[in-house]
């Protein structure tokens, strides 16, 4: 049975009202969305809030989560300056001492080893060259694991550290562990935190067998007691940490002895002190030098010498005073 002309525009102008008014319920249910919660996703090392609604569909969730990823590259901190042939991808960058911030999505680290950490050397000044890592004490052979997930950047041998493996994470941190004697990953491996990386050993320049652990960010060493708490509780220091130049700086610290730690958090605090320092006056004691004031205070000798107005090999008076900033 064939429609009249009259009864086709009548069944058209019916569907037309009624897809109108399905639009019209589905918008009306976008627009009643509830905030409840935001979550924190580390996207290149950047910390993006992710809103939650409370809504009637599901897929309403599902479209902002794939709008917000669609605006950044996840994986985009796994390509910039990505080599795995390289040691230091980031060797023609110029060192920048200024401070940064790390976000750590996660709250605990897994132990690189599988009994008690005992740190045998620290990060700092030794036998008169930097030590940008620390020492953890093992057996030839024992497994060796990485502290959080991550993508294998690096599986060979580098020069003293013997059989290597750097893995970048996804805040753009790197941990390189070294004086492995066998690999257990290869480059481009995708790898979850506490995975089996390979097994300890002496490779390379190395005093008795130990992991040397060594924490990095865009090439900088950073002391890796300063992010991680070695002590059973595996946990790291803060989810958000600023590095300042004394934690990127061995001579800042001896590898004999244990830094104080003091995390910091606020990089906008941090970054207002250095553009506005306040005067600092040390008295000079019974045997200081200035590299040994200067060591102390983290500063170049020759910065100490221009505001003061003194010679570098300016003899130095009990009492004296000496301005720092």
């Amino acid at each position: 049975m064939f429609l009249n002309k009259e009864k086709l525009v009548l069944l058209i102008l019916l569907l037309c009202v009624s897809l109108e008014t399905i639009v019209a319920q589905q918008f009306n249910q976008e627009s009643t969305k509830v905030l409840k919660d935001h979550k924190v996703l580390v996207l290149n090392g950047d910390i993006t809030y992710l809103p939650i609604y409370k809504v009637n569909r599901a897929n309403i969730v599902a479209s902002i989560i794939k709008d917000t990823l669609d605006k950044k590259d996840f994986n985009k901190v796994y390509k910039e300056d990505w080599s795995t042939t390289v040691f230091n991808t980031y060797w023609r960058n110029k060192q920048n001492k200024r401070p940064f911030s790390l976000h750590f999505a996660d709250t605990v680290f897994a132990s690189p080893v599988e009994h008690k950490m005992v740190v045998t050397s620290r990060y700092g000044w030794r036998r008169g060259r930097p030590h940008q890592g620390i020492d953890i004490d093992l057996k030839t052979g024992d497994n060796v694991r990485s502290l959080l997930k991550g993508k294998v950047r690096y599986a060979r041998r580098h020069g003293g550290h013997g059989k290597t493996v750097v893995i970048r994470h996804d805040n753009g941190l790197e941990t390189v562990y070294a004086h492995l004697s066998k690999y257990l990953v290869k480059e481009n491996d995708i790898v979850e935190k506490g995975q089996i990386i390979g097994k300890g050993g002496v490779s390379g320049n190395a005093r008795g067998s130990h992991l040397h652990l060594e924490v990095r960010y865009h090439g900088k060493s950073i002391h890796p007691e300063y992010l991680f708490d070695f002590s059973p509780g595996t946990k790291i220091r803060s989810d958000d940490i600023v590095v300042t130049k004394k934690w990127i700086t061995p001579r800042s610290h001896r590898s004999t002895r244990q830094s104080k730690i003091v995390v910091q958090t606020d990089i906008e605090e941090i970054t207002n002190e250095i553009e506005n320092p306040t005067k600092s006056i040390y008295v000079v004691k019974k045997g200081d030098t200035l590299h040994g004031i200067a060591r102390k205070h983290d500063v170049q000798v020759s910065e100490i010498c221009k505001i003061n107005e003194i010679r570098y090999n300016s003899v130095l008076n009990v009492g004296q005073e000496i301005v720092i900033y």
